[in-house]
């Protein structure tokens, strides 16, 4: 079988893409989530390097739901009735979405928090970085 060319390739991962957002709630979410957070940025005028770390942390989420829903359609084709193992399998995997939105969500408070915190003078003498 020949291999696919690369803008092949690129049309396959687009179309998982698409299929992801379109059948998982928490992709959708997510989504909402980073266009939220892509607002605030834009209106509380992070820096650079706080853009390179709320896009890479909403990458890492992103990527773990769309590896997550994978594994989940494959082991739901694999074994359709339940299964102790791919119960667990599949409960590892939405862990690690998990984990990758409470890290993400870690980031923005941390890039976000100084901002919002003088931004409604919750604190004396706040100012933002």
């Amino acid at each position: 079988m020949e291999r696919p060319r690369f803008h092949e390739s690129v049309r396959y991962a687009w179309r998982g893409i698409v299929h992801t957002v379109r059948t998982q709630r928490n992709a959708r979410i997510h989504l909402v989530v980073l266009v939220v957070v892509v607002a605030a940025g834009l209106a509380l005028g992070i820096t650079r390097e706080e853009w390179a770390l709320v896009l890479l942390a909403a990458g890492l989420v992103l990527a773990a739901e769309s590896l997550n829903s994978a594994l989940e359609d494959l082991a739901d084709r694999v074994e359709p009735d339940f299964d102790p193992h791919i119960m667990r399998v599949k409960d590892a995997a939405a862990g690690g979405v998990l984990i990758t939105a409470l890290t993400a969500a870690a980031v923005g408070l941390l890039v976000f928090g100084p901002r919002l915190l003088a931004l409604f003078h919750v604190c004396r003498g706040c100012s933002p970085p």
